[in-house]
């Protein structure tokens, strides 16, 4: 089924694009919540219309994406863990560590923008990236380190 995207959509594109979906997700869930439109003549024509205001808005959200982006660049967390006497972790590091690592740094963040492609399972300093917006990818600095034994 096509429909026109009323608002941005990380899986699927950027607002006032026509994109092909399937037709239970567009029937149950972007219809409904408004999130596209079906792509008919009358709505193509509509959002036509309103182009200049969907170039607005994707430029408003480049601009803070840009900003956050600034902001995360030089950000680095260290995150402490249980390793064994040969210095191999106890498990692993994921993203939610990460997430939990950057909230307790004042910087909120949703789990799907990390992208850390393995656990990281050694100690040592690793540079992960975190997609803001679509381009948009600084890398943070994760630091993992051996947890204080407490005795």
């Amino acid at each position: 089924m096509k429909v026109i995207l009323t608002e941005t959509i990380e899986s699927l594109g950027i607002i006032g694009t026509e994109v092909n979906v399937a037709k239970g997700y567009a029937r149950n869930y972007l219809l409904p919540q408004k999130k596209a439109v079906e792509a008919t003549d009358a709505n193509r024509k509509m959002l036509e219309q309103d182009k200049t205001k969907f170039e607005l808005q994707i430029a408003k959200e480049k601009a803070f994406a840009q900003e956050m982006a600034a902001r995360l660049e030089g950000i680095s967390v260290t995150i402490p863990a249980r390793v064994s006497d040969e210095d191999r972790l106890y498990g692993s590091v994921n993203i939610r560590d990460i997430v939990d690592a950057l909230a307790a740094q004042s910087v909120e963040m949703e789990k799907r923008m990390v992208l850390l492609s393995d656990p990281i399972k050694t100690l040592g300093t690793y540079k992960v990236p975190i997609r803001v917006y679509r381009d948009v990818e600084p890398e943070i600095t994760v630091e993992v380190v051996p947890e204080e034994k407490s005795e």
